[in-house]
């Protein structure tokens, strides 16, 4: 099973290459954010076409979240992150597939900083982890995956002495995702890659993209439940060099379909092939 998470900073305006990434690396559930548009204007019938099932939480102009299935419809368990009635950004929406809880969010930039956007985002990241807290009590297999915009970490950003002072690598912010995965969350691409310098978002502006000059802020985090079926994590880097490109990039897991058994009288454990991306 591929799970993918992809901020596509507007949906319509990329859906040609949402179509074409779609098409070529044909994962089974994807995570959007960053639509840009409102319910009505979620082009869910060309997702159709394009063989996905599809639930939204849209937006007029910004935010805006979805979740697509490959061959089946999602279903909707949860809209808008709980814990404060009054915030009405499109941010975070949950689904049950098969049994798996998927949980699409794109948490706030926060820039800049401090100020008012600052503080929106350390408390929405505050409500996300008591909510977290929660489904990690559940006991089911949950996948946390989204834009974070949060770098966690000096690997995972260009020159991170240019970066000291944004809202994406402040200390609180950094303390923040610290404190959510040390809740027992599992950062796939990082157990994985411990070393390796993997970016996901690259901007617009000073030729990063060119030069390589990327950020981490895009990621999948899994619970113990879920986490023993982790077989492969990536990026879609190229898709980010194609025209009219998102800034972002897809990132990827693949999870065996079950963990791992015992066969019956041997005594030995049944490897789990991982399935090839098609």
């Amino acid at each position: 099973m591929r799970i993918a998470t992809f901020n596509v900073n507007g949906v319509n305006g990329r859906l040609p290459v949402l179509l074409r990434w779609l098409a070529e690396a044909r994962p089974d559930i994807v995570c959007l954010q960053e639509l840009k548009a409102p319910d009505e204007r979620f082009p869910a019938l060309a997702l159709a076409e394009a063989g996905y099932g599809s639930i939204w939480h849209g937006q007029k102009s910004w935010n805006g979240v979805a979740i697509l299935r490959r061959g089946a419809m999602p279903v909707e368990i949860g809209r808008g992150l709980p814990g404060d009635p009054g915030d009405l950004h499109s941010r975070y929406i949950e689904a049950d597939i098969d049994g798996l809880t998927v949980a699409c969010l794109y948490l706030p930039n926060g820039n800049p900083a401090p100020g008012p956007k600052f503080d929106y985002k350390l408390g929405w990241f505050a409500r996300l982890q008591r909510h977290a807290g929660k489904l990690l009590k559940a006991k089911r297999p949950v996948v946390l995956a989204g834009d974070f915009n949060a770098i966690p970490t000096e690997l995972d950003v260009y020159k991170p002495e240019s970066w000291v002072d944004d809202a994406l690598f402040r200390p609180e912010v950094r303390r923040a995702f610290k404190s959510l995965v040390g809740q027992g969350w599992t950062d796939a691409v990082r157990h994985l890659h411990p070393q390796e310098r993997i970016y996901t978002f690259w901007d617009y502006f000073r030729n990063a993209w060119a030069r390589n000059a990327g950020l981490r802020i895009d990621h999948l985090l899994l619970n113990p439940a879920v986490a023993g079926r982790l077989r492969a994590a990536g990026v879609d880097r190229e898709v980010r060099g194609w025209e009219k490109a998102s800034d972002h990039a897809p990132v990827w897991i693949e999870l065996a379909l079950r963990a791992a058994t015992r066969r019956a009288g041997k005594g030995k454990a049944v490897a789990v092939k991982r399935r090839k991306k098609s």
